[in-house]
């Protein structure tokens, strides 16, 4: 504690705090959260109880940006050889790994005590199982020795619907196991169209990721194989009786745009296509579980 309050008092208070929080990847986790939220939303005809939706909400957040913080901490030394990571405070050496650790734990227990005493203590336990295997399972095990270490690993960020649906039931259901598999199936082609143009970055940290292990044009097909897969999956909410025919055209249009893109991808390959790909891949997920949402009040 000494150490991690002596780091603060040497570099100006704005300094410091932006530095902890790149940390805890803001971006990453504001679509978590939004899924999460969703996924409360869907769980009820009614509205979600105050209480449930504020600390709910509030204890994901502070869990999932525990877990982010583990997880650059875990992989200082791969982020330093990486230019999309290497200005984070923990690769530069700025953050020492106990004022990181003090960071994620502080993080961590605030957010386990709001759902274990607003929400509920199933989502809880839930949530730091979601993320301690996202921190350590994934960026331990398999992040370093497989190259199909997002499409294992992808279990745990496409947890946050289901969080959410607990937090409001204090159950897990088949629909919120639905949610789940559409954020599995959707993560490798997200992940490995980010991958694509960020290859040399990776083969620079050793990490053995599909374009580098496998190459390019296989990493392709399989980001076409997947949002395939993907268009198949999102069907599942309609044919199951959990939305009606606005979500049903909502993801036939959004997931035609994805295979576009993907196929694009897939046959003439540029690095200005692939961030566009991972970019519209983002707006993809943010707008087919909003139409989930408007399609459930309708």
């Amino acid at each position: 504690m000494t150490l991690y309050v002596s780091e603060i008092r040497h570099r100006p208070f704005s300094q410091t705090a932006r530095q902890y929080l790149q940390l805890t990847k803001p971006r990453v986790v504001l679509l978590a959260v939004f899924c999460a939220i969703i996924g409360m939303f869907l769980a009820t005809d009614a509205m979600v109880p105050w209480t449930v939706l504020m600390s709910g909400t509030a204890g994901i957040t502070l869990l999932a940006a525990s877990g982010f913080v583990l997880n650059c901490l875990i992989e200082r030394h791969v982020d330093a050889q990486m230019l999309r990571t290497a200005h984070r405070g923990s690769a530069r050496g700025e953050i020492s790994m106990g004022a990181g650790l003090v960071f994620a734990t502080v993080l961590g227990c605030s957010g386990s005590l709001l759902l274990y005493l607003f929400v509920n203590p199933l989502t809880m336990w839930l949530t730091i199982a979601t993320f301690v295997a996202y921190a350590l399972v994934y960026t331990v095990l398999l992040k370093p020795r497989t190259p199909q270490n997002i499409v294992i690993g992808g279990a745990s960020g496409a947890m946050p619907p289901v969080l959410g649906w607990a937090a409001v039931t204090n159950d897990v259901t088949a629909p919120a196991l639905v949610l789940f598999l559409i954020i599995f199936v959707w993560t490798p082609p997200h992940f490995w169209s980010l991958a694509l143009y960020r290859v040399e970055d990776y083969r620079r940290s050793c990490l053995p990721m599909l374009p580098v292990t496998h190459g390019s044009a296989f990493t392709r097909l399989n980001v076409l194989l997947y949002t395939v897969m993907l268009v198949v999956v999102t069907l599942l909410p309609y044919l199951i009786g959990m939305s009606g025919e606005f979500y049903l055209v909502s993801a036939l249009v959004l997931g035609a745009l994805f295979v576009r893109y993907a196929w694009q991808l897939w046959r003439r390959y540029s690095d200005a296509l692939a961030r566009k790909t991972f970019s519209f891949s983002v707006l993809y997920l943010a707008l087919l579980f909003g139409a989930l949402l408007i399609d459930h009040y309708l």
